[in-house]
């Protein structure tokens, strides 16, 4: 048999097994070579080369060369349509849960670098709190204010309770501009308090994903932060 009547029987029995065989089972049975190389060209265009099967070109032939560059043998393709759009689905839910990882390490991270223990968790929390109470306060002060003009107010519309409209223009005008600002003024009071509630909850989820650090920081560093 000639070297070319050789080289044509492997690649035909290459060809014959990868389509006889379904990929995630050709690659599970293909060892890790060290002394062959594959090569392809992508459906992009790019030219890969490995030590083993190329991921980027199981729909399409790969060559398999020797350490020396002469050709070995032929794989491929082992795929189908369908199997390829599966894996490339399969590889993308990966690189979702990896990156969901190391968003979750950096997160980790930058919260025990800025909260090292719990004293200086609860600080930071008691210090934002304090902030929206002294403004929530000067609002309920402010509403007192307003409560009380509106009482006086309410006096000098006495007067007219039969006919409203026969009040003095500049004394409705007043009536009617307290009456918006009480409104805004009870917004104002309702968001501070939602705000509140907010940053109370944001300090809650924050120390429940830092109470294990702290823990483990104690006996050689909390895990997702050092590793």
């Amino acid at each position: 048999m000639t070297h070319g009547s050789f080289a044509h029987l492997v690649r035909h029995t290459c060809a014959g097994l990868s389509l006889a065989l379904p990929a995630t089972l050709l690659l599970a049975q293909t060892p890790a070579p060290t002394n062959q190389i594959y090569t392809c060209t992508d459906a992009s265009g790019r030219k890969l080369n490995s030590d083993r099967p190329i991921r980027e070109c199981l729909d399409r032939e790969q060559i398999i060369l020797n350490p020396s560059g002469t050709v070995k043998a032929t794989l491929g393709p082992v795929m189908t349509a369908s199997e390829r759009s599966q894996l490339e689905a399969r590889i993308r839910a990966e690189e979702l849960e990896r990156a969901k990882r190391d968003e979750e390490k950096r997160l980790n991270r930058s919260l025990f670098m800025r909260y090292p223990n719990p004293a200086a968790h609860h600080k930071s929390r008691d210090e934002a709190v304090e902030q929206l109470m002294l403004a929530r306060q000067a609002g309920v002060t402010r509403m007192t204010d307003l409560l009380e003009e509106q009482a006086k107010l309410a006096d000098e519309m006495a007067f007219y309770a039969k006919d409203p409209g026969k009040a003095p223009a500049a004394l409705q005008r007043k009536v009617n501009a307290l009456t918006r600002t009480l409104a805004e003024q009870k917004v104002f009071l309702s968001e501070k308090d939602a705000e509140i509630n907010r940053v109370n909850a944001n300090f809650d989820e924050e120390f429940k994903r830092l109470e294990p650090l702290w823990r483990a920081s104690q006996v050689g560093g909390p895990p997702g932060v050092t590793q």
